[in-house]
């Protein structure tokens, strides 16, 4: 038992009082699972989100940090005479929280944590009454297909899916949604599926279709779309921090635009993932790797580097190690393991030795430590070919021909520096992975450890040789893995309902959300598994459910009942991410270019935004022409002065992993959408089509712009506005011409002549505003 307050030395009292902090408070979330007074407590979604957010910082995995020696993350014997399993009234932990002596109750005032409420007192009451069980933390479990749920409104449903969420509704006294009407349908989908807006005609196509299976039409057109693989690429850009620039010092640039295509490709061919994943982490080790596999290992060589001449190699070894371990483990497992450079986790079961054998995997890549890195050349099959034309000529051209010999080998030097070049991954022998004790690169005191994954999940094996990369991408997507499919469901459902069901995307350990939803998690990861890793069929499976096609409206009842909307009573809204912010105004207004692939480039920017880039001083050169009006994910990312549009709506510098952007709300977002030259040339680009395409009078060239905006006419309030503003800004810009072409001319294409300036300008007013819109920017 503890020991009493007045008791032994203060160090005694205080290691004995920290043992209390237990059961604190609630995670936010795990309200969700409160459990019915006669129901079995689940120790996974009631109480260890309480003992992770409060205790397991001293009383968890670290043992170095333990205090008391009491574990409270296991069951152990200590353990045991704390919480007198079965017997809460005869428990010192129910008598410390529920103390009112401050010198007795924990959590301890100067902890600044708040006393337990009477509810969570009497929740862990209950626990220890049903005998205190300790369950491994879900997600270090192997999911398991859940059977069918038997709730809800069986006409309701469409797929597995919805059987999941009707069981939530059901018991949450909840009721679906209506469906969404069918423009609200196609905009939501195209978003979701190609990150553009539908055309009207696309939208009149839909509208206009009888057949059962109209929508189902819609969303396998989206899926064929080249621009699918646009679209799902720009979140695991974000996971696998791609940028255009080496982040560190100078962030000088390098070319990698290569390995971005190829992740569209990926996902446009439906390589499955467990092939998406393998080719990334060790294309380069698969039997004959071709000129693919080559590329996608290029996720090795992303992270951050430096080309500063008074930087220590071995500092930057042990940075890159690092940083390898954090990304592989959130990108792929969902788990934070950063802590675990310095000491063992103090939260979920990964300790120092896992941090330093996961980097050992990674000490085989060839790499500068400082320095520019080496690019290598990755001609196309018909470069290639090419190539070996040439050195086929110069093999055969007479010897005494010095004149021809010499024009032939300059006309191949010439096409040789046509070719691309990017980082690409190469073995090495194994370099030296020590433990660094506290994570200090200058100390050499370690141990040496070989590869091998988290003890805690469980072993690989390799027959006796040293474990490689190739053998832990096949271990993430094998069955004995728990996490993997799960973290990719969880964030594809994320991408289409709002939020994950396990809401802290970057983490499924002890101290992320529990799963609003774990049966229908586990069914879904089972699921994608079993279905041969086939990322469309998910998609496909998740976007034709009767959950996702439901209003984002909803009830007042279902808002008052749920108004985070775990329960999925109603879709999410939520406004489009940077880079879809500016698809979206180039595309209502006809400008966008929908090449893909190839270079990076670089939009309008504010002049001098890159004046503090030095080493070397730089320039920011603006693009011409098509490469102008090009999507945003292929904006050159330039780390440390990423685009100022992208920032404005939360775009990440892709400095380290970022699994969830934040979704802010800010003024400079307006002024953005107002004042930034791509959406006032985007503006005055629109108000054309208004002109020319919208017929001949005001009403219908409103009504055109509108609905090329939002998808839908506009009500006789809104109509009755923008022609109030057209009015007015008509006005204006008739009395002053030069005011009127200084709105016109923004950007590089060039106004038409046969629309008078006062006329255009005050279209692009109109426009300016429509761009400008909530509904514009919002995905319903």
């Amino acid at each position: 038992m503890f020991p009493r307050a007045g008791n032994g030395n203060g160090a005694t009292r205080r290691a004995a009082l920290l043992a209390a902090v237990v059961v604190a408070t609630v995670r936010p979330g795990g309200a969700a699972f409160a459990a019915d007074k006669g129901e079995t407590v689940d120790y996974n979604r009631q109480i260890q989100p309480i003992l992770a957010d409060r205790c397991f910082t001293c009383h968890g995995p670290d043992a170095a940090k333990r205090q008391a020696d009491l574990r409270l993350d296991v069951p152990n014997e200590a353990a045991k005479k704390v919480l007198a399993p079965g017997k809460s009234s005869e428990s010192e932990l129910v008598r410390r929280i529920s103390s009112n002596d401050p010198d007795e109750r924990m959590p301890p005032p100067d902890s600044k944590k708040p006393p337990l409420t009477a509810e969570q007192i009497q929740e862990i009451r209950r626990w220890i009454d049903q005998g205190a069980k300790h369950e491994i933390h879900w997600a270090y479990v192997r999911p398991t297909r859940p059977a069918a749920p038997a709730a809800g409104e069986p006409a309701w449903q469409i797929n597995r899916i919805d059987g999941f969420i009707a069981q939530g509704h059901a018991r949450h006294g909840l009721k679906p949604a209506a469906e969404a009407d069918r423009r609200t349908l196609l905009r939501r989908l195209s978003f979701d599926l190609i990150g553009l807006p539908p055309t009207p005609a696309e939208i009149a196509a839909f509208l206009a279709d009888p057949s059962p299976d109209a929508y189902e039409k819609q969303v396998d057109r989206l899926l064929a779309s080249p621009h699918y693989g646009e679209r799902m690429a720009v979140y695991w850009l974000d996971l696998v921090r791609y940028g255009d620039t080496c982040g560190y010092h100078s962030d000088n640039h390098r070319d990698v635009w290569m390995f971005r295509d190829w992740v569209i490709d990926a996902f446009n061919r439906n390589l499955p993932f467990d092939r998406f994943t393998i080719e990334q982490l060790a294309g380069d080790l698969l039997p004959n790797a071709g000129r693919e596999q080559k590329i996608a290992s290029g996720y090795n060589r992303l992270l951050m580097t430096t080309e500063e001449g008074g930087a220590q190699p071995k500092e930057y070894e042990a940075k890159f190690a690092a940083d390898r371990v954090r990304n592989t483990a959130a990108a792929w497992l969902g788990v934070t393991m950063g802590c675990a450079q310095c000491h063992d986790h103090k939260y979920d079961p990964f300790t120092m030795r896992d941090f330093y054998s996961l980097a050992a995997f990674f000490a085989d890549v060839k790499e500068l430590a400082v320095g520019r890195q080496v690019q290598t050349p990755m001609p196309t099959p018909e470069q290639a070919a090419r190539l070996k034309q040439f050195d086929d000529q110069i093999a055969k051209a007479p010897q005494d021909q010095k004149e021809k010999l010499e024009k032939l080998k300059q006309e191949r030097e010439a096409f040789e520096k046509t070719i691309p070049t990017t980082l690409i991954t190469e073995a090495v022998p194994p370099r030296v992975v020590r433990i660094l004790p506290r994570g200090n690169w200058l100390d050499e005191s370690g141990e040496v450890v070989s590869p091998a994954i988290p003890a805690s999940l469980g072993k690989l094996e390799t027959g006796g040789r040293r474990a490689n990369r190739l053998d832990l991408a096949q271990w993430f997507v094998s069955a004995d893995n728990p996490l993997v499919a799960r973290v990719f469901v969880n964030r594809l459902w994320k991408q289409f309902f709002g939020q994950g069901i396990v809401k802290t995307l970057d983490d499924c350990g002890t101290q992320g959300s529990p799963p609003t939803h774990p049966e229908l998690l586990d069914w879904l990861a089972v699921e994608f598994r079993e279905s041969g890793w086939d990322i469309k069929r998910l998609v496909r499976l998740m976007v034709t459910s009767r959950t996702y096609r439901q209003s984002s409206e909803g009830s007042q009842d279902s808002r008052e009942r749920d108004p985070a909307n775990l329960w999925l009573a109603r879709q999410g809204r939520f406004r489009l991410d940077a880079e879809f912010v500016r698809d979206n105004a180039l595309a209502i207004s006809g400008l966008l270019s929908r090449k893909i692939g190839g270079p990076s480039v670089k939009p309008y920017q504010p002049a001098g935004y890159w004046s503090f880039l030095n080493f070397p001083p730089r320039d920011y050169v603006e693009d011409v022409g098509e490469n102008q009006y090009r999507r945003g994910l292929y904006t050159y990312w330039q780390r440390t002065f990423l685009h100022p549009s992208l920032l404005a709506f939360d775009a990440s510098t892709r400095e380290e992993c970022v699994a969830e952007r934040a979704r802010s709300n800010t003024p400079l977002q307006s002024l953005v959408l107002l004042n930034d030259p791509t959406y006032v040339e985007a503006a005055r680009s629109l108000a054309q089509r208004m002109v020319r395409e919208g017929g001949k009078s005001l009403p219908d060239r409103l009504r055109l712009g509108f609905e090329l905006a939002v998808g839908r006419e506009p009500r006789p309030a809104e109509a009755g506005l923008l022609a109030d503003l057209y009015e007015k800004h008509h006005k204006h810009y008739a009395s002053d011409e030069k005011a009127a072409r200084a709105l016109i001319e923004v950007g590089q294409s060039k106004p038409p002549a046969d629309i008078a300036p006062a006329e255009l300008a005050a279209c692009t007013s109109v426009a300016r505003v429509i761009l400008n819109l909530h509904e514009t920017i919002t995905r319903n």
